[in-house]
């Protein structure tokens, strides 16, 4: 009887297979999106500071940043998904993400995921149209 149920415990484990996703985190000094997808790209979450909170001053918070995380979690259990890529993105140009990207991240770990990977993918400019304000730039 115990060779049995250890036998049926270890094929129980085998069937329990890692379901992975991707979040893709756009941050900005104005703005947090987390978008989830599968690995195809097909959408399963996607929440933004604004549906979180109605403040756009707060908006880039990383408190409002833990509240989307939360909604996210609690969106992908419901689906199976327990390992997570995450791709975090900040504004064009930027050298650095907005302030909400590293507490989504510590957020879903600690909701219990698995994270993989993270990797940055912001784009970067290659020169394009003259930016404004002029010969002289913006003056205060």
């Amino acid at each position: 009887m115990d060779e049995e149920d250890k036998i049926e415990n270890e094929a129980i484990k085998k069937k329990k297979k890692d379901i992975e996703a991707i979040v893709h985190i756009y941050t900005s000094f104005n703005n947090t999106i987390a978008h989830v997808t599968d690995m195809s790209g097909k959408t399963i979450a996607k929440v933004t500071g604004g549906q979180i909170t109605k403040h756009d001053r707060l908006k880039a918070n990383p408190t409002i940043a833990m509240f989307i995380a939360k909604r996210i979690s609690e969106i992908i259990k419901e689906s199976g998904i327990n390992s997570l890529y995450v791709r975090i993105r900040a504004k064009t140009g930027n050298p650095a993400p907005g302030p909400g990207a590293h507490a989504i991240v510590k957020s879903l770990s600690r909701e219990g995921f698995k994270i993989l990977n993270i990797s940055d993918t912001t784009r970067m400019k290659r020169g394009g149209p003259k930016k404004k304000g002029g010969r002289r730039g913006r003056r205060p």
